[in-house]
């Protein structure tokens, strides 16, 4: 019923994620990210208890492909479902059930993991992941192109009704977490979130409290004048 997206940024250690489907609200359940862990999708039928149980072992470290095994392989209705994970030091582990609704599968490059299923067409997959590669400007930016991509190459087979982004750093919560979760254009709809993030939303942000500032920065003035100062700007 979906295709995501999962990428790390090899110089800043940032994880993402992106997600769209003919599906309500799929952000909420699919997609998962957690700064200096992981980033990971649960999709084709959902097990959201993937997530659940596979964060605690990637927050010890252990490779992701020993993790994906460790919630995949006793799960019965293994078959029926989707899940990859890429892991803060850029390891990647895939998994697409035989029974999974055709055309159903993934493709991986560096730093980047691509899985979806119900799709219109094989290449949807590999048009997303070409897309990512070639884009340029922020994670999400460049997570934005590469899900345009993939729709344009035919995305679901049933058609569009949402999508979601998330990204995270350093901290366990995100940097940027946005959801259209029932559109007719989910994507467009992303597009405009992020926009309007970047007004005030992003600046604001980098001064909560997080693993570099355990407190966050309280003065608002020194806020509002990084608002004025950068506010509206890609980052």
């Amino acid at each position: 019923m979906t295709w995501s997206i999962l990428v790390r940024d090899p110089e800043t250690g940032g994880l993402g994620a992106a997600v769209a489907s003919r599906f309500f609200a799929v952000g909420g359940l699919c997609i998962h990210v957690e700064g200096g862990v992981a980033a990971l999708a649960t999709q084709a039928l959902v097990n959201p208890m993937y997530a659940v149980h596979a964060m605690p072992h990637l927050r010890d470290g252990e490779p992701a492909e020993a993790v994906l095994r460790s919630v995949v392989d006793p799960d019965p209705l293994a078959d029926q479902r989707q899940f990859h994970i890429i892991d803060a030091y850029g390891r990647i582990a895939q998994h697409s059930g035989r029974d999974c609704v055709t055309w159903a599968g993934h493709v991986q490059g560096q730093d980047v993991s691509v899985a979806g299923n119900m799709l219109a067409a094989q290449n949807v997959v590999q048009a997303t992941l070409e897309g990512y590669l070639k884009a340029t400007g922020s994670m999400a930016e460049r997570l934005l192109s590469a899900m345009e991509a993939g729709e344009a190459a035919g995305g679901d087979k049933r058609g569009r009704q949402s999508a979601g982004l998330k990204i995270c750093t350093r901290d366990p919560y995100p940097d940027l977490d946005i959801r259209s979760d029932d559109h007719p254009d989910p994507l467009a709809d992303l597009r405009r979130l992020h926009r309007i993030s970047l007004e005030r939303y992003a600046v604001f942000r980098r001064h909560l409290a997080g693993r570099d500032s355990p407190w966050g920065e309280a003065e608002r003035g020194v806020i509002e004048a990084a608002i004025a100062r950068d506010g509206g700007r890609s980052t």
